[in-house]
């Protein structure tokens, strides 16, 4: 792999980063938040540094041979932490259980770092290399082992993250199990990292030459497991945020019907409400929802409670449910109040009856289906016609 392999992921998770930032920023006292960027920035530093330019430049800067080789094995590992304590914070719990979880992840993977600095300053690798460190310096003594324990606190966080992911995925539904099995994904092509980096480095003990194994089949593998494990991380929180700001607008069209049907009671001159076109889809909701209670609260007087009880009767002969005939007789009790208000321009009825206003004992949901039943019940469109007549 050239140096691009390496700078091109470190960008995408830079990038990533930077889009994070600013929440990170209003909302640091988030774990989970908290978790995700420590996971984007140690990624990023990962490829930015185990790229051969880069390794060549730090031990130069350093003017130590190698030295880039506990660099990019303590970065490593720390990525392998931040992996753990991302999934722990994001599958959430009681918030003391969570931390301690999230200290002892931590302070293990602390002192395997600290190893990692002391194996490599007790040993000695006088001859930089830049690709094959790993199987060059194999049976080196205090070096060899600082080789095996990176490979195996990597090794024990993929085993780990692919258990968890995995029996997490069986127990949710929709994006996050998506998000989940990516993740899985992303792991797999990390065990094979450490089983190709694995068997390079056993064979060289053994006597054997497996070097390519190392050199040339494990920094691809490296590269897909993190991109694909990242992308299981971003994928069920932008697809749920784009799924729940869809659901929004969904809301606001379906109250359309509703909306429409009562601002033809308002009185004359009042001030409607312009938003901008960029306003978020929200605030028109919670706007098209206040005018609809306005509006109710204009028609009160020309609702009638026995036309309601008899379009309730007919949409229960129909065989609607509780909710959908209740739904459908104050559709038809909205949509007969119009017609009676317009007929009636100078506002000669007086006085209302809390008790006939639409129900709304759920609140938006009561509205949607009030609003469906206008533009769809049958029972609505006879009430119609019989008002009309």
């Amino acid at each position: 792999m050239t140096g691009e392999d390496y700078y091109i992921p470190a960008a995408a998770m830079a990038i990533s980063l930077a889009f994070k930032l600013p929440a990170l920023r209003h909302n640091w006292r988030d774990p989970l938040l908290r978790s995700v960027v420590a996971l984007l920035t140690l990624a990023g530093a990962v490829f930015a540094f185990a790229a051969p330019p880069t390794i060549a430049a730090v031990n130069r800067w350093t003017g130590i041979a190698n030295f880039s080789a506990p660099l990019v094995y303590c970065l490593i590992t720390a990525f392998s932490a931040s992996c753990l304590v991302l999934m722990v914070n994001w599958r959430g719990g009681p918030p003391e259980q969570t931390r301690r979880v999230s200290r002892r992840w931590i302070l293990g993977y602390s002192i395997v770092i600290v190893a990692l600095i002391v194996l490599f300053a007790l040993g000695e690798t006088p001859e930089e290399r830049l690709r094959d460190f790993d199987t060059f310096y194999a049976n080196t003594p205090y070096v060899g082992q600082m080789i095996a324990l990176y490979l195996l606190a990597h090794h024990v966080a993929a085993v780990v993250m692919v258990v968890l992911c995995w029996r997490w995925s069986l127990q949710v539904r929709g994006w996050l199990r998506v998000g989940l099995m990516i993740i899985v994904a992303g792991y797999i092509f990390n065990l094979g990292y450490d089983a190709t980096k694995m068997s390079a480095v056993v064979a060289r003990w053994l006597g054997h030459d497996l070097d390519g194994l190392s050199t040339y089949v494990a920094p691809p593998l490296a590269s897909l497991g993190a991109l694909i494990s990242a992308m299981g991380f971003v994928v069920p929180l932008v697809c749920q945020r784009l799924s729940d700001h869809w659901q929004t607008w969904a809301t606001y069209r379906r109250l359309g019907a509703l909306w429409q049907e009562v601002q033809i009671s308002a009185p004359v001159g009042t001030p409607s409400v312009q938003m901008a076109w960029w306003t978020a889809a929200e605030l028109r909701v919670i706007q098209r929802e206040s005018d609809i209670h306005d509006g109710f609260l204009h028609l009160g007087p020309y609702f009638d409670k026995g036309l309601r009880d008899d379009a309730y009767d007919r949409a229960v002969a129909d065989g609607a449910d509780e909710e959908t005939a209740r739904a459908v007789a104050d559709a038809a009790m909205v949509a007969a109040a119009v017609r009676a208000r317009s007929a009636d321009p100078e506002g000669r009825i007086n006085g209302e009856d809390e008790e006939t206003l639409p129900a709304a004992s759920d609140g938006p949901r009561d509205l949607l289906r009030i609003s469906d039943a206008l533009r769809r019940s049958p029972v609505v469109q006879a009430v119609r016609r019989q008002v009309a007549v």
